[in-house]
């Protein structure tokens, strides 16, 4: 397939997030309409309980969410290919770095045994529910994942040849790992950014619907979905109807970007 248009997907709603909000017809976070409207004309989208306009704010909460998105995709990887590297250099070896990293390691698995969910509710529960706090929590949490990619590359890295032939040559332990560990063992924590962007999307949209996401009248799509769900057994639809399809449409994009890499990467 040609790569081009593997990135097409996402790159609309990225334009979308982009651009949207400086077009919508409406404040997003202002009441426009009579409660519950149905689509129409003058409202696309419908309105919500509120009166907000939904189609505006299904659009805005795209640029939040991919915002949210990005921001911990960058994160997460960056943290977990830095301490993938401190580990997987040090972890093995007798000096006083080994323990340190050692448990760093340890605290890695700690991390990654408390249910994800669970622990985003009880922190963001103590330190507030805001865009940075989000983002940092979801980083810290997802940062794991990314870790274990890097670190198990490097430990087989840091084995072949030609290291041994760069110490001997007098490179220090820095310039070894920048030019020879780095661009060897990065390779998989990159490809997964895909997955970190899709998971990070998918859990706003949770903590939103469970009430712990992101403060209304932020527009935001598992915000509006659990308070558009309610409104579905009366028969209005729309409210929730219309950010979940919009969340669906970003996932796809996302895995539909992921799979075709690695469909390219088992061809060649």
């Amino acid at each position: 397939m040609n790569p081009r248009l593997r990135v097409v997907p996402l790159a609309v709603i990225a334009l979308v997030g982009l651009a949207g909000p400086l077009v919508v017809p409406h404040d997003p976070e202002t009441v426009v309409g009579p409660p519950s409207a149905a689509p129409g004309a003058a409202h696309w989208f419908g309105t919500d309980s509120a009166g907000m306009d939904v189609f505006s704010r299904t659009v805005a909460a795209t640029g939040t969410d991919l915002l949210i998105g990005l921001s911990v995709m960058v994160v997460a990887t960056a943290l977990g290919i830095a301490f993938g590297l401190v580990v997987g250099m040090n972890e093995a070896r007798d000096s006083w770095w080994a323990t340190p990293t050692r448990g760093l390691a340890r605290l890695v698995d700690l991390v990654q045994a408390v249910p994800f969910l669970i622990a985003v509710i009880v922190i963001l529960s103590l330190y507030g529910t805001g865009l940075v706090a989000m983002i940092v929590v979801l980083s810290l949490l997802l940062s794991p994942v990314q870790f274990r990619l890097t670190r198990s590359e490097v430990l087989r890295v840091r084995g072949e040849a030609y290291l041994d032939a760069a110490r001997q040559a007098g490179y220090s332990e820095v310039r070894l790992v920048v030019r020879h560990v780095l661009p060897n063992a990065v390779r998989p924590a990159l490809e997964n950014t895909t997955v970190m962007f899709g998971a990070a999307i998918i859990a706003v949209a949770g903590l939103g619907f469970l009430g712990v996401g992101l403060a209304p009248p932020t527009p935001e799509w598992g915000t509006m979905i659990s308070t558009g769900a309610a409104e579905i057994m009366m028969g209005r639809w729309w409210s929730a109807v219309f950010p979940a399809a919009a969340l669906a449409a970003a996932v796809a994009a996302v895995v539909f970007l992921s799979t075709a890499l690695v469909g390219d990467d088992r061809v060649r």
